[in-house]
């Protein structure tokens, strides 16, 4: 099962920059994107052989998330149910019956860190909704009797996987001057500590798991000509349950796509 997730900055720029194309080539089972920048009715993309699920933030030209999968889900849900973090739209989940994939676009601490305060109180919100859907005993779908009773297989945990732009530098391999942000929105102590926190209660970072020294950055500053530098972050992650790790089979970054910003990263994995 092949994965993508990227942050697009703004879909119907990255539409008019190829995404179409790109789409297509990548030729993922599950493509997730954040930072749509969209309200409801503002593009229709044809994706032959896609489900679309979108959300979008209350102000106008912001955030926003989508997932396009070519399996249909069990069920879906939006934002991570708590008022204050669900205005913005950066959260989808999507559970089938092996699995769910939770697409996540991690607000920013911006400038002067004047959205810092909010940011921890949302990594400690988002790590107990992930936590509540790993626990989350699976469905059990009933015929007769015999096929009713749970195996012991489906008494485990559900896995989860989760993608995104989850807007932090876990450690200095992933980005390329750490000296000089240590101060700054996207490699403070703080949200690296957050980070850091989620990964210990049980989720794996794939691409570190399996590149562990490998320098491969993800997103690039619009400025300085950052990208022709290659003095970039790497923000993007896909994660999963840590009781998965077995099953990931590869996980790529793919610096060589433009049309954002960010660059797409992949997942393959075998669920």
């Amino acid at each position: 099962m092949k994965l993508i997730s990227w942050n697009v900055n703004g879909l119907r720029a990255c539409v008019q920059k190829g995404f179409l194309d790109i789409f297509k080539e990548l030729d993922a089972d599950m493509f997730c994107i954040q930072e749509s920048k969209l309200q409801e009715g503002q593009i229709s993309l044809e994706l032959e052989g896609y489900h679309q699920y979108w959300n979008y933030a209350i102000k106008k030209g912001y955030s926003g998330t989508a997932i396009f999968t070519r399996r249909e889900p069990m069920s879906v849900a939006y934002g991570i149910g708590i008022e204050e973090h669900d205005q913005e739209g950066r959260v989808i989940t999507l559970e089938f019956a092996e699995f769910y994939l939770v697409t996540v676009y991690t607000p920013n601490s911006q400038s002067e860190l004047a959205r810092l305060d909010y940011r921890m109180r949302w990594e400690d919100a988002f790590l107990s909704y992930l936590k509540g859907l790993e626990e989350k005993k699976p469905i059990v779908f009933c015929g007769d009797l015999k096929e009713s009773q749970p195996s012991s297989k489906q008494m485990k945990k559900k896995p989860v996987i989760v993608c995104g732009d989850f807007n932090v530098a876990a450690t200095e391999l992933d980005i390329k001057n750490p000296k000089a942000n240590v101060k700054n929105a996207g490699f403070t102590l703080e949200e690296r500590e957050k980070f850091k926190t989620l990964l210990d209660s049980g989720f794996t970072d794939t691409y570190r798991y399996l590149h562990p020294d490998q320098i491969e950055y993800s997103w690039w500053s619009y400025r300085f000509k950052a990208r022709e530098r290659n003095a970039g972050w790497r923000i993007d992650y896909f994660l999963t349950s840590d009781f998965v790790q077995d099953k990931i089979r590869d996980a790529r970054i793919h610096t060589g796509i433009m049309g954002s910003d960010h660059c797409p990263v992949e997942l393959d994995i075998d669920l």
